[in-house]
């Protein structure tokens, strides 16, 4: 099922690209790997690619840009604003313009589809400041065609549901981080598109980890205490779904709440794009689901996991 965004249509699976070019986190990736799996993904049929200036240093951006400049109308491009490629914080409203103008150049393109906020304070969330304004200004100009934000919780979204107006809201939302669920549908009578991201808890619920994985990169903030608790809980994902690879299950999970616009996991080679690709259409039978629900209430709704 696609949704309509201005003349494009937005299909449900797309790509999270913080990992092209992102060796510190995601291991080695060369450019022409990274444009050859972004192209590859189009040719696939995904349309959606979310990335942003500071996901490797601006080298997400600029793989993107190199693999879809001469295929530029068939993709919506979403990036975000307030932490630049040299790794400095900026959610000054008097540099959303400037950003803009950086992304735009690493891209290669003249316009993008959607910019978010990337995790703002929630002053600006709750209307206090002048970016929204500054934002739709900017759109009416024809630089972007949708704005918003990329946020992480209930609270955060409550706040944006009450106090903003915008186009787009990308969201943590899985299995483990089910508490944004009840403002789905809100949003959704709102006109607000919802993006997914984080499905796959950053590995945890593909099923390939235990209590005795090792842990490097971005997932090495994880204690041991963690650690324990997220390998019980996937043992239960495993009894209630019945399979050791949790990857369709988990994807399809998000997919099932017909509010949400795509999901976004983040797709690091041909494999797991063709595992992807390959899941696309399954559906999460209703008694799983509750299942699914029940573990997060039972288990994880009063004590919460730290991402």
């Amino acid at each position: 099922m696609n949704k309509q965004t201005n003349h494009k249509q937005i299909n449900r699976l797309g790509f999270g690209s913080w990992q092209l070019g992102n060796t510190e986190f995601w291991g080695y990736m060369s450019i022409d790997e990274g444009i050859d799996l972004v192209r590859a993904a189009i040719d696939k049929g995904i349309n959606f690619f979310d990335t942003a200036p500071g996901y490797a240093a601006g080298m997400s951006e600029w793989i993107l840009g190199s693999a879809t400049n001469d295929r530029r109308e068939k993709v919506f491009i979403n990036t975000k604003l307030g932490h630049t490629a040299d790794g400095e914080t900026d959610f000054s409203v008097s540099s959303l313009r400037e950003q803009i103008y950086e992304s735009l150049e690493r891209l290669e393109t003249d316009y993008l589809d959607s910019i978010l906020l990337h995790n703002p304070s929630m002053d600006i969330l709750e209307g206090k400041t002048d970016h929204f304004e500054e934002l739709a200004k900017i759109k009416e100009e024809g630089l972007i065609r949708n704005y918003g934000v990329s946020i992480d919780t209930y609270e955060e979204l409550r706040a944006v549901l009450d106090h903003v107006e915008l186009d787009m809201v990308e969201i943590l939302f899985n299995i483990f981080f089910q508490s944004p669920k009840t403002l789905f549908k809100e949003a959704h009578e709102k006109g607000i598109k919802l993006i997914v991201k984080v499905p796959l808890d950053s590995g945890w619920l593909t099923g390939k980890y235990d209590e005795f994985s090792e842990f490097d990169g971005i997932r090495s903030r994880w204690d041991d205490e963690t650690i324990q608790r997220r390998a019980s809980l996937i043992r239960d994902v495993k009894e209630i779904t019945g399979a050791d690879d949790l990857t369709k299950y988990a994807i399809a999970f998000v997919l099932s709440f017909p509010e949400i616009t795509a999901v976004i996991p983040g797709i690091k080679n041909k494999e797991q794009l063709n595992d992807h690709i390959a899941n696309a259409n399954f559906i999460l039978s209703n008694e799983i689901k509750q299942k699914l629900i029940d573990l997060y209430e039972l288990k994880i709704k009063d004590n919460p996991l730290v991402w």
